[in-house]
């Protein structure tokens, strides 16, 4: 019998200290056929970045030692990385915290709690391929 190969539609990174938002974004995005990939913070995310090369990011704002805003930044004046989306995750929805996303280089701006239509429709806005 042969296995028929999934097409993957692209590969997504959610970067959140919260166990319960990093699962369920997974579970929501590889029902959808999306290849996943998890970090509990910024520094874990950029270990991981430059292996699995995610066609989009979602960060959240608030976490311990680099927070989403740094990351961002970091990944935004990178030349290897600019060029990939970055979708800001907050409980938040401040016009300053929306600002201070615009001003290190998010693509968009998602509040929490976010549904599987939200994030669907950030992917498809913002990864070409799609």
């Amino acid at each position: 019998m042969v296995e028929e190969q999934v097409s993957v539609k692209c590969k997504v990174m959610v970067i959140d200290d919260s166990k319960t938002i990093r699962r369920t974004a997974e579970s929501l995005l590889q029902r959808e056929g999306y290849e996943v990939f998890t970090a509990i913070d910024g520094f874990e995310a950029l270990s991981k970045i430059p292996d699995l090369k995610p066609d989009i990011i979602f960060i959240d704002i608030m976490m311990p030692r680099l927070d989403g805003y740094q990351t961002c930044a970091l990944l935004k004046n990178n030349a290897d990385y600019q060029n990939i989306p970055i979708i800001m995750l907050s409980s938040k929805d401040g016009l300053f915290d929306r600002a201070k996303g615009q001003m290190v280089g998010a693509d968009e701006y998602l509040t929490k709690p976010f549904g599987k239509s939200e994030l669907l429709q950030a992917i498809s806005k913002h990864v070409e391929s799609l």
